[in-house]
């Protein structure tokens, strides 16, 4: 007897109907979503709105969607009765069809704080089953919202112009200037000039006053042609590595948490937060949340280049210990030349979740967590292998509130519940959001 073949379901374009791009609507707008965009309806269609407020009335032109689909995208592209926060974007590029890095130069700070304090209650509500109240707290650092990015990457167009690309696309739109990056940033000499077998442009500013580094990445295959960068170091990543050109392959960062001074080296553009203010501030609030005291034993998951790390060794002192825990081996090493001095601190390169369950690690008494994960958050495992150390307190360092909400449930299968929670805006003009969570047992 012959095994039946299942059919596979495919949805092609014809069954989605005929292509809706390009078509135009007048819509009232409704609440702000996830994502950077608002929610209006049309004709009981969802459709998610970029470039407009909620409350306002606006004729969207739809940007994907077909007929059959259950919801479409589209850009406000002309304004009929405007929220009264709206203000003109600081950049010429930052509008429909144009460059996709800031979702909310249209309107000021304060009301793009709002938006994202109202996402954070949306998405606690709906993935945690809590209610929660949060201030996103404005940062010094940046001047309006603007000139804060020290970090930067630059796509490169066909014809070797340095931009960024536009909203889920690929398309780049060349840029001359960028408002929301540091200064630093845009005088390293690579905005307006010409590079060739080039992908992209990374350039990293660091806190101690030496020059940026520009980190470059060829085409697949190709050797890349780089013009005269006399302001900047200048470094080629390759499969193989980074490939110094000029000067030296990472930046320094310096920064002070309640009146002590720490020093870290980031190499080769690699993680560190992008907002000047980002590290003190979020080490203060962690530090806040955690209380670490001497002679306690701390553990530091995605810990890259140090930066928890190095509070919580000072905190701790030279009778506790902390352990940190990072996947990628670069900013481990990063790290080690940061934190040699710090006797009672162990770097550990290798998966979090692995780690968990490594008998040393779940042998050992653990105080404190810090976790820092990327923007896909902990997950369910990670949760669960963090629950199993019995720390007192646990701070959680988050980039995407859907997923930090989503892990907040997890905590509470594992009975440790939100005892604390804080946000930061410390990427004005963009929907994203930093926020510090803290957890504690239930008993």
């Amino acid at each position: 007897m012959s095994t039946p073949t299942r059919r596979r379901r495919t949805r092609t374009k014809e069954a989605a109907g005929p292509d809706a791009r390009g078509t135009e609507l007048e819509l009232e707008v409704g609440p702000i979503a996830h994502g950077g965009h608002c929610v209006a309806r049309h004709d009981g269609r969802v459709i998610f709105v970029r470039h407009a407020l909620p409350g306002e009335r606006v004729v969207a032109r739809v940007t994907e969607g077909a007929e059959g689909a259950k919801f479409w995208r589209a850009d406000a592209i002309r304004v009929l009765v405007a929220d009264p926060a709206r203000v003109e974007p600081a950049c010429p590029v930052a509008g429909p069809g144009l460059c996709g890095g800031c979702d909310f130069q249209h309107a000021t700070p304060a009301r793009q704080r709002g938006l994202k304090a109202s996402v954070i209650a949306e998405q606690f509500r709906r993935l945690a089953d809590l209610d929660v109240t949060v201030e996103v707290q404005e940062v010094p650092g940046d001047a309006d919202g603007l000139h804060w990015r020290t970090r930067t990457q630059f796509a490169v167009d066909a014809q070797g112009r340095t931009g960024l690309r536009g909203h889920r696309s690929h398309d780049v739109v060349p840029v001359s200037d960028c408002p929301i990056s540091t200064p630093e940033v845009t005088a390293s000499g690579v905005l307006g000039t010409r590079f060739g077998n080039v992908e992209t442009v990374e350039v990293a500013a660091g806190s101690d006053g030496s020059a940026p580094l520009v980190v470059v990445t060829p085409e697949p295959g190709k050797h890349a042609h780089l013009p005269k960068l006399p302001d900047a170091s200048v470094a080629v990543r390759t499969a193989e590595g980074l490939h110094r050109v000029s000067g030296r392959t990472w930046v320094g960062e310096r920064i002070t948490v309640r009146e002590q001074d720490f020093a870290f080296r980031v190499g080769g553009a690699g993680f560190w937060q992008v907002h000047p203010a980002a590290p003190a501030v979020l080490g203060e609030a962690v530090l806040a949340a955690l209380e670490p005291r001497p002679g306690e034993h701390a553990l530091d998951l995605y810990s890259g280049v140090g930066l928890f790390t190095a509070l919580l060794a000072r905190a701790v002192g030279d009778d506790g210990t902390v352990l940190a825990v990072e996947g990628e081996e670069r900013a481990v090493r990063d790290a080690r030349k940061s934190l040699h001095e710090h006797r009672q601190v162990e770097l550990w390169a290798g998966s979090v979740e692995e780690s968990l369950v490594d008998d040393e690690l779940t042998g050992r008494r653990t105080d404190v967590v810090v976790l820092d994960p990327p923007r896909a958050g902990a997950g369910r495992v990670a949760v669960a292998g963090i629950a199993a150390l019995k720390p007192r307190a646990i701070a959680y360092v988050a980039c995407d509130p859907a997923a930090l909400a989503r892990d907040t449930k997890f905590f509470a299968e594992q009975g440790y519940v939100l005892d604390g929670l804080q946000a930061f805006d410390l990427f004005p003009q963009t929907h994203h959001v930093e926020c510090v969570a803290r957890f504690v047992p239930t008993h």
